[in-house]
């Protein structure tokens, strides 16, 4: 009986801690709950992210011998400079035998030219010759028999013979014409293929000049002095860090009410919760990563589970922060997208125009048109 009087203040003890313990649980839950639906319930986030960027690849144009590497790995470049150089001594001499071929066409297209009038004036003399032998003709057969028969059928063998250099006359001077055209020297067809050649054998010499189409960094350099290389060959690669993006994996049931344009929040792991990054949503992928993957999961058979699904969301970063902070592609990053605004749409509708070109290569076409240009003007005076 004593025992038992005795234990009756322990069990009391032991039920207010449990009822404690259940009230801390309660209220954590409640608070929890109230956190979620003032604040939690306007936000996702997800630390499935990862630093996405352009990677630009480097190959050559022509085929050739590398004499020269001028840039290596983790190296700034700039658009336009020179990142290898191909051997351009079978490219310089066909360059100088494409300049010969266009200035000796020219030439003779110009002289084409010139022929017409030589043909037109020996056309106007023949002309000339045919009228004053059908006088002739006329004043004897007027003469009636003063004119002997043979000299009246020498008279007649004259217009003949007039007609005949006339009808020639014609004829070389259409045929020329023919060959002139209606264009100046510069649109004649032979002088457009001879150009066209140039331009190609001058592209060819400059292009033996591996250019970096944009700025950026150098990374995967592969290409070696004295390695032969074609058309197509990888070199190197130039990785542009001020236009880089985060793509963010959120699984598919926490996509509900995110929206192009909503503002994120973004830490990178290399900078830590200190450094933040304001950005917002650009576009969702067209297909989960699965979809898209080297070997896609076959749903179709027998032996199929249901696996929650990620899709890749772009998130555009702000360029300034961006250039104070710089982020490399692959980087881990932290996501959080701010859904209050409910306005913007899943799928755009609108077509971006293309931002990112590259003029390099449109430079080196028209310095080749000018070079065609300043030799058709030399030639043909």
């Amino acid at each position: 009986m004593s025992d038992t009087q005795g234990a009756a203040p322990g069990n009391g003890g032991r039920q207010w801690m449990m009822l404690a313990f259940a009230a801390v649980i309660v209220l954590a839950a409640a608070g929890y709950g109230l956190y979620w639906l003032m604040h939690g319930h306007f936000y996702e986030e997800t630390d499935n992210a990862y630093v996405g960027g352009n990677v630009v690849q480097i190959t050559p144009l022509v085929g050739g011998v590398v004499i020269s590497v001028n840039t290596d790995d983790t190296r700034p470049v700039k658009a336009g400079q020179v990142l290898a150089q191909l051997d351009p001594t079978d490219a310089r001499v066909a360059l100088s035998q494409a300049v010969g071929e266009l200035a000796q066409t020219v030439r003779q297209v110009r002289t084409i030219y010139g022929n017409n009038d030589q043909y037109a004036a020996a056309l106007a003399a023949r002309q000339t010759d045919l009228a004053r032998s059908r006088d002739d003709l006329r004043r004897r057969e007027q003469a009636g028999g003063a004119v002997s028969r043979e000299e009246l059928d020498h008279a007649r063998a004259a217009v003949q013979a007039a007609e005949a250099n006339v009808a020639a006359a014609w004829t070389q001077l259409n045929s020329n014409r023919t060959l002139a055209g209606q264009s100046d020297v510069a649109n004649h067809p032979n002088v457009v293929q001879a150009a066209a050649r140039l331009r190609g054998a001058y592209l060819s010499l400059v292009r033996t000049a591996i250019l970096a189409p944009v700025d950026g960094y150098v990374a995967q350099r592969s290409v070696q002095i004295g390695q032969r290389v074609g058309p197509g060959s990888v070199l190197m690669a130039v990785v542009p860090l001020d236009q880089v993006w985060v793509e963010a994996n959120f699984t598919e049931v926490h996509l509900e009410r995110v929206r192009l344009g909503q503002p994120v929040e973004l830490t990178a792991d290399l900078y830590g919760s200190g450094v933040v990054y304001h950005g917002s949503v650009a576009g969702f992928s067209p297909g989960t990563g699965g979809a898209f993957a080297l070997l896609p999961a076959q749903n179709a058979t027998g032996n199929w589970i249901k696996v929650v699904q990620r899709l890749p969301v772009r998130i555009a970063l702000n360029p300034k922060e961006l250039a104070e902070h710089p982020l490399r592609i692959g980087l881990s990053m932290q996501a959080t997208i701010d859904l209050h605004n409910q306005s913007g749409k899943q799928v755009s509708a609108v077509s971006a125009a293309p931002a990112y070109k590259t003029d390099v290569y449109a430079r080196q076409a028209a310095e080749a048109d000018a070079i065609v240009a300043k030799i058709i003007a030399e030639n043909e005076r």
